[in-house]
């Protein structure tokens, strides 16, 4: 049989594991039924045989009876009922179940289920907020990580300038037939070398290409359209050098027409006279010479001047630039 006062008197005066006197005025009950949380007559859940708490798990609120019919069976000694997320639900389903119990009891149970539905609101609100995510540093080990990576990008930079010696020398033929090299290095290392010699020979098509190109846009020139004045002046050169030839030409002819005059006497016939001598023509005037200019840097001009005595064809040709 359960004697409240008996345990009571043990706890207080004696001992008791879940008592803890921090301040020398008040004791303090780290048990998790305790409604206050002090070590009290009235609260505590050990000495009363009939009491009631309320406890959260996981969000949820709910509440806790003792009574002495089930004092005989420890498993089943609390009854558990879960409460209401809604807070005025809530109250009315705790006032049915206390209506029965110490008022001391119903009012420190509305007030712990009062906080507990308060610091759930908390919770909410602070859950649906973005924190940063804070990340302990341990120097030491960064340290010591830092030391590592230096180490390997040596050993790295180390291992890629023995592998190009000793390709090179493999290239080169240093080694000769002595060694039996892995035939996945070899044909890696002639790859890159093929890759080079593309590059070069690339390189210098380009290089032809362009030099070609420009020689082509070399070959064309523009040159400036001919002066009328320039073309006018040079054939009148021309013709006064044309002149002069077809005077000394017509001098040659009467020679011959009096030749010819005296062989028809001879003969008794006459040729027709077919060109006058050379008082009956007129003398032509000598221009003055002009001053000569530069040839210009135009085409090749040819002139040709023609002349009939009896079915003979002479051909005047002059040359002017």
């Amino acid at each position: 049989m359960q004697n409240d006062d008996m345990i009571w008197s043990v706890i207080n005066q004696q001992f008791c594991s879940f008592k803890s006197k921090i301040a020398a005025e008040r004791t303090f009950c780290r048990n998790e039924n305790n409604v206050t949380g002090l070590c009290l007559r009235s609260s505590c859940p050990l000495a009363n045989s009939r009491y009631a708490t309320i406890r959260e798990h996981d969000g949820r609120v709910f509440l806790y009876l003792k009574t002495i019919e089930r004092a005989h069976s420890p498993k089943n000694l609390w009854e558990k009922v879960r409460l209401s997320r809604d807070y005025g639900k809530a109250m009315e389903q705790l006032n049915e179940h206390l209506e029965y119990f110490p008022k001391f009891l119903q009012h420190r149970n509305k007030q712990r289920l009062t906080k507990i539905h308060q610091y759930l609101i908390r919770m909410r609100k602070i859950a649906l907020k973005v924190k940063p995510k804070l990340v302990g540093v341990h120097k030491k080990t960064e340290r010591r990580e830092a030391r590592r990576e230096e180490k390997a990008v040596k050993a790295a930079k180390l291992e890629g300038a023995i592998e190009k010696e000793l390709l090179g020398r493999l290239a080169t033929g240093a080694y000769g037939d002595i060694y039996n090299f892995p035939e996945t290095e070899w044909m890696k290392a002639l790859e890159t070398k093929e890759a080079e010699y593309d590059g070069n020979e690339q390189q210098k098509q380009e290089e032809e290409l362009e030099e070609a190109e420009e020689e082509e846009e070399e070959l064309v020139e523009f040159v400036e359209d001919f002066d009328e004045e320039e073309d006018e002046d040079d054939l009148e050169d021309a013709g006064e050098m044309m002149g002069g030839q077809v005077g000394s030409s017509g001098d040659e002819s009467s020679e011959v027409d009096s030749d010819s005059d005296d062989d028809g006497d001879v003969g008794g016939k006459r040729a027709a006279p077919t060109g006058g001598s050379d008082e009956d023509k007129p003398k032509a005037k000598k221009q003055p010479k002009k001053e000569r200019r530069k040839k210009p840097a135009g085409p090749r001009v040819n002139i040709e001047y023609e002349e009939e005595e009896e079915g003979e064809r002479e051909m005047l040709s002059a040359t002017a630039w």
